[in-house]
C-alpha cells in the first residue's frame, strides 16, 4: 500500500553531489508529492533537501539505497 511519508536528504559537498541527486529525484518523480531544498546559509556545502512521498517502502528503499551510496549523501525516512 502506498503511504504518504518524509523523506530527508542531507547533502554534503553540495556543488559535487547535487547532479546526480536530481537524476534520482527526476527517475522517481512520480512519488514525490512535495518537494523543499535549502542551504545552510552559513555553509554553502550543505543542503537540506525535504521530500514528501507516494509510494510503496520497496520502491522508497530502493531510493534511499542510491541516494546513500552517492558520497557526501544522507538519507532519513519517517512514516506518518
Amino acid at each position: 500500500m502506498d503511504n504518504l511519508s518524509v523523506l530527508s536528504i542531507h547533502v554534503d559537498h553540495r556543488t559535487d553531489s547535487v547532479p546526480r541527486v536530481q537524476e534520482i529525484l527526476t527517475e522517481n518523480g512520480d512519488m514525490i508529492v512535495g518537494r523543499f531544498g535549502i542551504h545552510d546559509p552559513k555553509e554553502v556545502n550543505h543542503g537540506l533537501i525535504t521530500l514528501n512521498l507516494r509510494a510503496n517502502m520497496n520502491r522508497i528503499n530502493t531510493m534511499m539505497d542510491e541516494l546513500n551510496g552517492l558520497e557526501g549523501i544522507k538519507t532519513n525516512h519517517m512514516n506518518i
